[in-house]
């Protein structure tokens, strides 16, 4: 869909310096694509060629795209600035194994913020999940994964997280990140799926909504009304395998087929875009029942 460039960094301060140089050319965040390290910490950043085409670029398009990276490399799937500055990780458990994965993390959460972003979301790519939070590169990283939290979106007022072989949601609320100053103790249990345990959770909010992969189908849910209540409003059962990673507003769904593990589904593959304006998560079984699942 887009032609990329791939950027090479030795270490994290080239990173800071490069990303700096590329907003003057007229990067911003919905123009990075994708994020990987390598395993000795080196930097890899994808970006479309056509600067200019940056603003026609959706969340849902990024989700779609191959990787321009060949070999073993470790991705980020995204990046969120907390309040207070802290920093929010999603992606490949193997970064944590890297080294530099922090201080590239906050590399890009200082970039965004001169973008006055709170966000970046890339490409989709076949890993098990990590999820990570520290308060700056210097600090002490909180693996999320550790303590069983994965897929970490953020809210207006907190973080939603499933948990590794349960069917429940879990929220944990900026109010009492403010007070214990890491989100380790005091998850709360905020919506409990009936289709079973859930798989993956779509990267982003979007009008309040957002799908759950769940074993035996898709969720969606109105986030509105968080801390108090969470309330389904579309349910879809298919085969498993298939799960929603994000949308484009106004759009498609963009949809992924992984494979199913304890831990949720992984080796998932560069989504399709499903869908029109028009259509409700409803409307798409029979679209995704017709979609290959990759072996």
């Amino acid at each position: 869909m887009f032609a990329t460039r791939v950027y090479h960094y030795r270490d994290p301060a080239a990173v800071i310096l490069g990303l700096k140089e590329l907003r003057k050319q007229g990067l911003t965040p919905r123009g990075l694509l994708f994020v990987a390290l390598d395993p000795r910490g080196e930097t890899y950043l994808a970006v479309p060629e056509d600067f200019d085409a940056v603003s026609e670029i959706k969340v849902g398009d990024k989700l779609s795209l191959v990787p321009p990276f060949e070999g073993r490399y470790f991705h980020f799937d995204a990046v969120h600035r907390l309040p207070g500055d802290t920093v929010l990780w999603n992606g490949d458990r193997r970064l944590g194994d890297t080294g530099s994965a922090p201080e590239v993390a906050c590399a890009i959460s200082e970039w965004l913020k001169g973008s006055s972003a709170k966000n970046v979301f890339l490409g989709c790519t076949p890993h098990q999940p990590g999820s990570w939070w520290t308060v700056d590169h210097l600090s002490t990283v909180t693996e999320l994964h550790a303590l069983g939290y994965l897929d970490c979106v953020v809210t207006s007022n907190g973080i939603l997280a499933r948990k590794i072989d349960d069917h429940r949601l879990w929220h944990f609320e900026f109010a009492a990140l403010a007070q214990q100053g890491s989100p380790t103790d005091g998850w709360t249990d905020v919506f409990a799926s009936e289709m079973g345990k859930i798989l993956l959770i779509e990267r982003r909010v979007l009008n309040y909504r957002l799908v759950l992969t769940c074993e035996h189908g898709l969720v969606e849910i109105d986030v509105s009304h968080l801390p108090d209540l969470v309330i389904e409003t579309a349910r879809v059962q298919m085969r498993s395998g298939f799960g929603v990673v994000g949308r484009i507003d106004g759009g498609a769904f963009a949809v992924t087929a992984g494979t199913i593990e304890p831990w949720g589904l992984t080796n998932m593959s560069p989504a399709m875009l499903v869908g029109s304006p028009t259509d409700s998560l409803l409307d798409l079984p029979r679209t995704l029942r017709a979609m290959p699942l990759e072996d």
